[in-house]
């Protein structure tokens, strides 16, 4: 797609805000596609195969969509340009093999020779293993020790479920079940990937070999012992934890969003179900499989599956943006799409229902927002704070209790340390990360500076009618002034990566009203100047997890990060600066036809280093909001100095 011809910054961001407009859904909300990695649509033909449900015409195009992914040295990569990542490069070959690929094709014969020149498939993460486990291609002892008897052990043990993230929690239970009752695919074909072993799998030893810590290996050690007495565990002990473990996921099982709201957890309780015995006929059954098909995205010729939608996200981010657009000029139209996303956002809010995060709070009253359609067990800090922000800057007196219950939740949801994990307070037994299961290094949802960020954005407009909220704030603000990094910024945890992160705090900042001359304010100033690329825009690779060297780096600018870029600069009072006078032209000179932008690389990590994302909307409303509020800041000091005068 072209750029569109230039028609001055009035006219790009009236496209942009009428082709969002545009794509507002009729409740009120905005959803875009929640694209990753290849691993998520494999792990939809794998399903099916297990269960022996297969859709011949979605398969075929589940199948065209990853031969479309692959890399020209034959692997499959975390994100698009990234370097190719064996787990997810071994997925998508026996996805492939399962939808009828011949080994000898080329795709799959460059996939295979790639996999076995990394050491073959035993050197997959675990989650692969299992995977190969189940399907009867690995032994279980390739496998970490997950029994379900965890389910049994008392808060004071090392190891319980209250002490990890809810997206560990979510999908363990389950796993748990599986992996204890060493289930079997059904694989009506009977199709392996012996050919991608060096060893053959019962005799490999080294499956484990990445645990390298002292620590780990201690745990390793515990592991293995722990499997060889498994067998010694009585058998009314492990049912009355498998009762517990299913009473746990069936209470979360979430209706039609499904458990955690997020793919991985929704099908490992859609196959324990089936290894239970309930019946396909179950109503359960149908809607725990009718949630997991609801995030398929079938277009004509290909399909992928989504790991999870985020409607509150989108919906809370566009408001924002609008709201920008809408404050130097009203606009009916603009109103009313606000006024019904703020509406439809409210009935979204969470308020009695039960949720994990009480075992940390149990106190606390409810006042949060999930990023899903529907999570009731699992708001989060961050939509929660989007949402207020949006309703707060509504200046709707039908928002005071919505905007007041937040508030209150998110100053009680504070970590020790005074920053804020997303989903959990005080989440940071960061021993766990060493157990085997942990090798994504993702166990845990401890406080980050992006979330912290975005908390004091809400608290300190609340300041005045909350004055107990400002210890609340001044801790945070201490917590990310530690946080913050020798060269000037701060890591992104949820979007790509320390521009996003740098982001989120000056923000926050602004919102405290810290000023602006504040050392650590130009010091983040500095390093975003610095990164701003020759053609005016930013640009962040997610190879920046990876290696800090390259953070803020990028061979190619892209519209999110120079969005975010020109947001953060504004924040620190950079109106009048020529990188921000740059930055803009770039987005004016690459806005397309239709009005939007369009970058192909992924923005955000699922899990740093092992899981990313691609937000289809971030190329759509954070451009339009930097523009708009360029123009307001711009025309805010026009009038200054006209008073002046």
């Amino acid at each position: 797609m072209v750029p569109h011809a230039a028609t001055g910054l009035d006219g790009a961001i009236e496209l942009a805000k009428t082709q969002l407009l545009g794509l507002q859904n009729q409740p009120g909300y905005w959803v875009f596609e929640l694209e990753a990695d290849c691993t998520i649509p494999a792990e939809y033909i794998l399903m099916m195969h297990y269960l022996d449900e297969i859709d011949p015409q979605l398969q075929a195009k589940i199948a065209n969509f990853l031969r479309g992914q692959q890399n020209p040295d034959g692997s499959y990569s975390l994100y698009k340009g990234g370097a190719g990542d064996i787990s997810c490069t071994i997925k998508a070959y026996y996805a492939l093999k399962l939808a009828g690929d011949d080994i000898q094709s080329p795709l799959l014969t460059m996939a295979g020779e790639w996999i076995r020149a990394q050491g073959g498939a035993a050197k997959a993460n675990v989650f692969t293993r299992i995977m190969l486990a189940m399907f009867e291609q690995v032994p279980w002892r390739a496998t970490p020790f997950i029994p379900v008897e965890i389910m049994l052990l008392p808060k004071w043990f090392p190891f319980h479920l209250d002490k990890v993230s809810y997206w560990s929690r979510t999908v363990m239970v389950p796993l748990s079940i599986l992996c204890s009752y060493k289930v079997k695919a059904r694989n009506p074909g009977k199709i392996g990937v012996s050919e991608l072993f060096l060893i053959p799998p019962d005799q490999e030893t080294n499956y484990f070999s990445h645990v390298k810590t002292p620590l780990g290996k201690t745990i390793l050690i515990l592991d293995r012992l722990g499997q060889c007495l498994e067998g010694f565990i009585p058998g009314g002990i492990r049912r009355k934890a498998t009762a517990k473990a299913h009473d746990w996921f069936m209470a979360r099982l979430n209706g039609i969003d499904g458990l955690g709201a997020i793919f991985t957890a929704m099908v490992s309780a859609y196959e324990v179900m089936d290894y239970l015995g309930v019946s396909a006929d179950d109503p359960q059954r149908r809607i725990a499989r009718a949630a997991i098909d609801k995030l398929l995205v079938v277009k004509p010729d290909s399909a992928y599956c989504q790991p999870c939608v985020s409607p509150i996200w989108d919906t809370g981010l566009a408001a924002l943006a609008l709201q920008e657009v809408d404050r130097q000029a009203s606009d009916p139209q603009t109103q009313q799409a606000l006024a019904a996303a703020l509406h439809w956002l409210a009935g979204k809010q969470l308020r009695d229902e039960p949720g994990d995060w009480q075992i940390q709070r149990p106190n606390l009253p409810g006042g949060g927002w999930a990023f899903q359609f529907g999570n009731s067990y699992y708001p989060d800090v961050d939509d929660t704070a989007v949402v207020a922000v949006a309703m707060l800057q509504a200046h709707d007196q039908t928002f005071t209790e919505n905007i007041q219950r937040a508030g209150v939740w998110i100053a009680g949801m504070q970590s020790r340390n005074g920053g804020y994990g997303a989903f959990d307070a005080d989440n940071t037994y960061y021993y766990l990360n060493q157990i085997p299961f942990a090798d994504h290094g993702a166990l845990l949802d401890p406080p980050t500076a992006d979330v912290s960020g975005r908390c004091i954005m809400l608290l300190s407009p609340l300041v005045k009618q909350n004055p107990q909220y400002q210890a609340v704030i001044d801790k945070c603000i201490a917590y990310l002034r530690v946080q913050q990094e020798n060269d000037g910024c701060w890591f992104g945890r949820w979007g790509t990566n320390y521009i996003y992160g740098t982001w989120s705090v000056l923000y926050g900042y602004e919102a405290a009203g810290i000023p602006r001359k504040d050392p650590s304010i130009r010091k983040a100033v500095l390093w975003l100047k610095a990164k701003q690329r020759t053609d005016g825009g930013w640009g962040e690779e997610n190879l920046s997890y990876h290696d800090a060297s390259v953070r803020g780096e990028a061979d190619n600018s892209t519209a999110f990060h120079t969005a975010l870029a020109i947001l953060a600069l504004l924040s620190a009072g950079e109106t009048d600066s020529p990188a921000v006078e740059a930055g803009v032209q770039h987005l004016l000179k690459t806005q397309q036809a239709d009005g939007f932008w369009h970058d192909d690389s992924f923005n955000a990590p699922g899990f740093p280093k092992f899981f990313y994302l691609k937000y289809h909307g971030y190329d759509k409303f954070f451009p339009l909001w930097a523009l708009a509020r360029y123009r307001n800041q711009r025309h805010a000091g026009s009038m200054r100095l006209a008073a002046d005068e």
